[in-house]
């Protein structure tokens, strides 16, 4: 039975704070009722107003909070959660200060609302949907506390730090910071994707209000860590081995929950939030993720292999021969080496001259028409580069952003050369390819500040405000 659309528990509870003298108490109940709708601005906005008055206590809102999430019934769950989350949002930060440096968090991952599977639905408000609602209470819950945690890391909130390419915090943040940063506002990340929820599975207005705030929770880190992406990607080649090694693996992280964000705006998309309201994610050239891994493996000395180049589909001695950079003898060969490789080079010369024959392929003139090894080459390609992974010395920074300093590509293709160019023969053998693959490695030069993702958000048009602070809880509602 219901009294005005609350429950005759409702009004019981918020009675007995009122004789209790206990107002903080009694709001917190109003905003958790037992109504299958979300929280009541009003009593959001008095809540967030509270956490700004230095005569309440923040620790007595927060446990109020943490108390009412303990309840059987599914509804005052998770709208304790979402009032929770609110406060996070607009809240004084002293909240959210509380909630991360104290042991109050959320233990909700075996919740399971069992009365409205027991009574068939028919006694309880919101009926069977408590049972269905269980997961996402679980999920949601995990996501605070994964908000609390990183906090507790960085002391400060992701969603409201500085963005942009002047005064971003994670766009202007040094090496070794940034380094430690991303998997922070990753593993936050993590736990608001984990909510995976779908269209049909907003069903009322509570789900829908925590949909809607985590919306905008996402919207906020993925700016976040667009710009921390950009920025790693501008030092990327100024980093030693062990950096350049975490930061490509961050990179990969970050194209993989590129997908993820993607999936979740397909949602948010689909339940009617404005087109201009969610951006539109582009992502960088498959080349540039080659460049930076090659970069990788010039700083461990290790070899391209041979798998990746189109030579390796030969079954001659002579595909194998060509993808290596050891006969630049430019660089010196170690004598062992040359002996045998010359060896393997002659019973392959021999295996040819048996299967091959023709008048003009005699003598020297005729050796150096068919054996690659023994031709000079052609003068059109003797002075000039046949492949150029980081860019020539006209064109941008290589795989970083545009702002990424000239340096940097310069640097990464003087290793590269140093180390030979196994790459040479490859593209000398495959002719009219070299300038469509010269081509898409420029690609991989001149996209990397706008191909991380095209996020640069300015929040024109948006609903929710960008700025570092948010007192108007409406949006959210």
């Amino acid at each position: 039975m219901t009294m005005a659309g609350q429950t005759i528990n409702d009004r019981l509870l918020a009675a007995r704070h009122s004789l209790a003298g206990q107002g903080l108490a009694k709001s917190v109940c109003k905003a958790t009722t037992e109504e299958c709708i979300g929280p009541k601005k009003k009593h959001l906005d008095y809540l967030v107003h509270c956490t700004n008055e230095p005569n309440v206590s923040i620790p007595h809102l927060a446990n109020l909070l943490i108390e009412r999430s303990q309840n059987a019934n599914w509804v005052v769950v998770y709208k304790s959660l979402i009032t929770t989350h609110h406060l996070m949002a607009y809240g004084n930060e002293r909240f959210m200060q509380y909630l991360a440096s104290s042991n109050s968090t959320f233990n909700l991952s075996s919740f399971l609302d069992k009365g409205t599977v027991q009574d068939g639905g028919m006694g309880v408000p919101g009926g069977r949907m408590g049972y269905d609602m269980s997961p996402f209470i679980r999920r949601y819950a995990k996501y605070l506390n994964e908000k609390s945690l990183s906090y507790r890391a960085m002391a400060f909130d992701f969603c409201k730090v500085k963005r942009g390419k002047e005064e971003g915090s994670l766009r202007n943040m040094n090496a070794d910071k940034l380094l430690k940063t991303l998997p922070v506002l990753q593993a936050q990340l993590d736990g608001l994707l984990e909510f995976d929820c779908q269209s049909n599975d907003l069903t009322n207005g509570v789900i829908n209000m925590s949909f809607m705030l985590l919306f905008r929770d996402l919207i906020r880190l993925f700016a976040c860590y667009n710009d921390g992406i950009i920025n790693l990607l501008e030092k990327y080649f100024d980093m030693n081995k062990k950096q350049a090694r975490d930061a490509l693996d961050l990179y990969k992280k970050f194209l993989v929950r590129m997908d993820r964000v993607g999936e979740f705006l397909k949602v948010a998309e689909n339940v009617g939030i404005d087109k201009g309201d969610i951006p539109d994610l582009t992502k960088a050239p498959s080349s540039l993720l080659d460049a930076l891994e090659q970069h990788l493996a010039t700083l461990e000395g290790r070899k391209v292999s041979a798998a990746n180049t189109p030579t390796q589909s030969s079954s001659s001695a002579f595909g194998t021969a060509a993808a290596s950079s050891k006969f630049d003898t430019t660089n010196g060969i170690d004598e062992q080496l040359k002996a045998q490789v010359l060896a393997e080079e002659e019973a392959a010369m021999n295996q040819y001259k048996s299967k091959v024959s023709s008048p003009t392929s005699s003598g020297a003139a005729g050796a150096a028409l068919t054996n690659p090894f023994l031709s000079s080459p052609p003068a059109a390609q003797a002075g000039q580069p046949i492949v150029d992974l980081f860019g020539a010395a006209s064109a941008q920074p290589a795989a970083a952003a545009a702002s990424a300093p000239q340096a940097s590509a310069t640097k990464a293709s003087d290793d590269l050369l140093q180390l030979g160019n196994p790459f040479a023969d490859m593209f000398e053998a495959s002719g009219g390819n070299s300038g469509g693959n010269a081509a898409a490695a420029a690609g991989a030069t001149g996209h990397a500040g706008d191909g991380a993702a095209a996020t640069e958000y300015d929040g024109t048009g948006s609903p929710f405000d960008w700025g570092a602070t948010d007192d108007d809880g409406g949006a959210a509602n």
